[in-house]
């Protein structure tokens, strides 16, 4: 089996949102990390005190062969079309500890599909 990182900086309010969206989309779960960032503008102060927005970054392991469908309902969930809502991107992945358990269930779960 072959993997790919799906790794998406978000707004935390939008963040179950999307994760609901990947899961519904194929992935089986993923990994929620707080953050934040700058962007094109930066953040808003008020009495010298910086205001940033919290941010979140969803990392999901996926097979590859639902990564598109997977990304293009991030992208649709999270209204990416829109400035300043998220950015996902893709990266690849060399080697897997630690998935035998899932990788044991998805191949039961293709041999009854076919049966």
């Amino acid at each position: 089996m072959r993997f790919k990182l799906i790794l998406s900086s978000v707004k935390a309010d939008i963040t179950d949102k999307i994760v609901d969206a990947a899961k519904a989309a194929g992935a089986t779960g993923a990994t929620i990390i707080p953050a934040r960032g700058t962007g094109i503008h930066e953040a808003k102060t008020f009495f010298g005190l910086s205001l940033e927005a919290q941010t979140d970054i969803i990392m999901l392991l996926v097979e590859e062969h639902v990564v598109t469908k997977i990304l293009d309902t991030i992208r649709e969930a999270g209204e990416f079309h829109k400035p300043g809502t998220g950015i996902a991107f893709v990266l690849p992945i060399e080697q897997v500890v630690g998935l035998e358990s899932q990788i044991e269930k998805f191949k039961e779960e293709v041999r009854e599909s076919y049966f």
